[in-house]
């Protein structure tokens, strides 16, 4: 992970005045190593790394319709358990509430105990190593089961300049296997991993 975090260090610095939009996300790294993350930056160490909340097109709809399941009636109840840890999570990484949301139900459906044969645990999947590196010292727990992975998120959108498709593919294969493909890889359970979250992230922004 220090190789990741480094890695968003080197993003190019601006050399004016920072014009902001409201769908823009900007970020600096701090003397002490901590990022500082506004979609307002106020100087010039911020720099653009990402853009978020394009609103999709009708047919981008449609599609993401046919794509994906929406949570059954249980898996909203079990969601509604952890809004406020999603959407703490979502403000102090600046990454979208419906994102994180979505990255959820693919990843668990919203089952704070769901452990995979690899090993990944809890409502964001972690792995024992990321959990470590992302500073979660409980994965069972929800609210630094969700911090942790919505941290993670962030660092990858900071690697892939705010790539969704490529954070998505990260987060499921790798960094090492999006920088071998350059992009998401031919791998047919990272494809569909970020079809499903994408299109979910879709229908989660319209409010479908």
């Amino acid at each position: 992970m220090g190789r990741l975090i480094a890695c968003t260090a080197l993003l190019g610095l601006l050399s004016g005045p920072v014009r902001a939009r409201a769908d823009e996300i900007y970020s600096y790294r701090d003397a002490d190593g901590v990022y500082h993350f506004s979609n307002a930056p106020s100087e010039r160490r911020y720099h653009r790394i990402g853009r978020y909340g394009e609103k999709p097109t009708p047919a981008k709809l449609q599609e993401a319709r046919r794509e994906a399941r929406a949570p059954t009636e249980k898996q909203a109840r079990s969601y509604l358990e952890y809004e406020a840890h999603v959407r703490a999570a979502a403000e102090r990484y600046k990454l979208p509430v419906s994102l994180l949301r979505a990255v959820m139900a693919v990843e668990s459906g919203f089952n704070h105990r769901a452990l995979s044969q690899k090993g990944a645990m809890g409502l964001m999947q972690l792995m024992p190593g990321t959990a470590r590196e992302m500073y979660v010292s409980d994965a069972w727990d929800p609210a630094q089961n969700i911090d942790g992975g919505a941290r993670y998120l962030r660092i990858l959108a900071n690697l892939y300049d705010g790539d969704v498709h490529k954070t998505l593919a990260a987060y499921n294969a790798g960094p090492e296997a999006v920088r071998r493909a350059g992009g998401v890889p031919n791998i047919p359970e990272t494809q569909n991993y970020v079809r499903k979250v994408t299109a979910l992230y879709q229908l989660f922004r319209e409010g479908a």
